[in-house]
């Protein structure tokens, strides 16, 4: 397809579950390579700019708010007072600006490998990156695996890990000695959250993470489902990480009074995502 044309469809092939996603689209608004990845920008008729990173959706103007606020408001008030935060990926911003909705969180660091996802998401998507001059937020562009290593143990409250597939760049955050060196890092009570993938047709890769999870000393673990329509089938999970305490609920209080708007969170959300479907629960063996 040319840069600028008449509305043709845009169309994700997802060979693993035999299925695709596709949006009608106008025409592409940027294409680069990167030394890390392809990114690709196109212009929709109904879901606003999309986002391609290695022919994968990454995100849109239109569904983004449901990935970015099921990454964040959940730990956020699952946890009883994070003030330091850091993202591993996230370039998009969009769970950063999340995540700086909470007053609690006195610092807030961002680890994206790749520099250029984050200023073609200030050209194209500047809603997301609202709180990218906010006092306490630190972007930094360097590897994540490197910089979990080396942080200082116990000195964080809750880890993100915002990535692309496990495939590429973000391979490294799916293994054992990524998820040791986050339990050093985490405080006493802390809590990993990690994009999980679609809980109906990446069952393998959920049952493989929560495994590594439990094996590398994680106290208690939560998969939480949402939807994300412009993701392979349309349905998206985050896992839940603690150390040393159990998940047993979360500060439900303060969702209910929470003092910034949202448009897919609330208490009501949070406490229906705990809830973990048949098939789900027997294939995790739970």
């Amino acid at each position: 397809m040319s840069d600028a044309t008449a509305p043709t469809w845009f169309n994700e092939n997802h060979d693993y579950s035999g299925s695709a996603i596709g949006f009608r689209v106008t025409r592409r608004l940027h294409a680069e390579q990167t030394p890390f990845q392809n990114i690709e920008i196109w212009e929709s008729t109904d879901w606003g700019n999309v986002m391609v990173i290695d022919g994968c959706m990454m995100v849109t103007t239109r569904d983004n708010f449901l990935y970015h606020e099921m990454m964040s408001h959940p730990v956020l008030f699952s946890h009883p007072r994070a003030k330091r935060v850091v993202i591993i990926g996230g370039g998009d911003c969009g769970t950063l600006r999340e995540v700086l909705r909470h007053d609690e969180v006195e610092k807030c660091t961002q680890i994206e490998i790749d520099e250029r996802v984050t200023r073609l998401a200030e050209e194209y998507f500047p809603e997301l990156c609202e709180a990218n001059n906010d006092p306490r937020a630190e972007l930094r562009f360097e590897d994540g695996l490197k910089f979990m290593a080396e942080v200082e143990p116990e000195s964080i409250d809750v880890i993100i890990v915002d990535s692309t597939d496990p495939i590429g760049p973000a391979e490294g955050l799916f293994n054992e000695a990524f998820y040791r060196n986050a339990l050093k890092a985490l405080r006493a009570g802390g809590i990993l959250v990690q994009q999980s993938e679609s809980p109906l047709v990446h069952t393998d890769l959920l049952r493989d993470m929560r495994s590594k999870m439990k094996g590398c000393g994680f106290a208690s673990l939560r998969t939480l489902c949402f939807p994300q329509p412009c993701y392979p089938s349309g349905w998206w999970s985050c896992t839940m990480a603690r150390k040393g305490v159990e998940l047993d609920g979360f500060r439900e209080r303060g969702a209910q009074t929470k003092t910034f708007k949202t448009r897919y969170y609330n208490a009501e959300i949070h406490r229906a995502a705990l809830a973990m479907p048949e098939f789900l629960r027997e294939a995790l063996g739970e």
